[in-house]
């Protein structure tokens, strides 16, 4: 079990670091502050836990099973992901007559920045089923499935809090440069721009 463990986290670990619009949610909103950012993950990361049980009762395959199920979330997940865009966009653009200043945005509340990490995951049917051929694999031989696998799920949430909080620390130290207009316009920009890609991507994938 011990080796399982650390295959697993070590696993957790790639899945965490590999880009995605989670990672550009959470570097987003940690913009705005160190809360805002880790609520963010915190939502996100509770989407993370309910793929993983949903996965470890076996519902993911009927997700996987029904195409209709299937493109309508992907659908629902591209607007989400072009809504964040959009919205990221239409800040830079407010900041745009603020370039000389400190940024000056709207604040999200608390359940604002924890209910937008949430759905961004929810939204995503390949979250979905990557859960479902992830966590499987690492059921040592013998071991109660269901249990496991609902253990498993919430490792791997408890453990991506811990490393994406690596990321809203590293932003909220770099507060004093990140807070010019211009450079906060800029990352607006990326961010806004990089959402709405995903979320055409997806609404285009068949």
């Amino acid at each position: 079990m011990p080796t399982t463990l650390i295959a697993f986290l070590g696993a957790c670990t790639l899945v965490a670091a590999s880009p995605g619009p989670s990672t550009v949610l959470i570097i987003k909103q940690s913009l705005q502050s160190r809360r805002s950012g880790f609520l963010t993950v915190l939502g996100n990361e509770t989407g993370v836990f309910v793929w993983g049980v949903v996965a470890a009762f076996g519902l993911t395959a009927l997700l996987t099973a029904s195409e209709v199920a299937y493109d309508v979330i992907r659908v629902v997940g591209a607007v989400v992901l072009v809504g964040f865009g959009v919205q990221a966009l239409r800040q830079a653009r407010r900041a745009k007559g603020a370039e000389d200043g400190t940024w000056e945005g709207t604040r999200k509340s608390g359940w604002a920045s924890y209910r937008g990490g949430l759905l961004l995951n929810l939204a995503n049917p390949k979250a979905a089923v990557f859960a479902m051929s992830f966590l499987p694999q690492f059921v040592p031989q013998g071991a109660p499935h269901l249990p496991t696998m609902v253990g498993l799920a919430a490792l791997w949430a408890v453990y991506e809090v811990g490393y994406y909080g690596l990321y809203v620390w590293f932003v909220g130290r770099l507060k004093s440069v990140l807070s010019r207009a211009g450079v906060r316009r800029r990352l607006e920009q990326v961010s806004g721009g990089v959402l709405l890609l995903l979320g055409v991507r997806m609404a285009l994938e068949g």
